[in-house]
């Protein structure tokens, strides 16, 4: 993220510490013994929002370390490294 806008770099952070207290509110579910189907809900949720949080940061590599490296003539080690990221976070 050395190339990261300030703002991005904001808005990640905020949405992380939603996601983290989503995850601390799952396991007081749990704890209390609530309905099953309300903590899956809660689940697809965070999921949901982690993805959200993936995107943001996959377009910021794409957009930046990616195309710089294409302007630069380090394209190919630069979209391998991609294709790489991308199989792992997709698959």
């Amino acid at each position: 993220m050395a190339h990261t806008d300030p703002r991005r770099k904001k808005d990640l952070l905020v949405r992380l510490s939603r996601i983290e207290g989503q995850v601390r509110g799952i396991t007081r579910m749990v704890e209390e013994g609530e309905y099953y189907v309300d903590i899956l809900n809660q689940i697809s949720a965070v999921r949901s929002a982690l993805a959200s949080v993936g995107h943001i940061l996959l377009e910021g590599h794409i957009r930046g370390c990616v195309a710089d490296a294409v302007k630069h003539d380090r394209g190919d080690e630069s979209i391998e490294e991609l294709l790489q990221v991308i199989k792992k976070y997709a698959f």
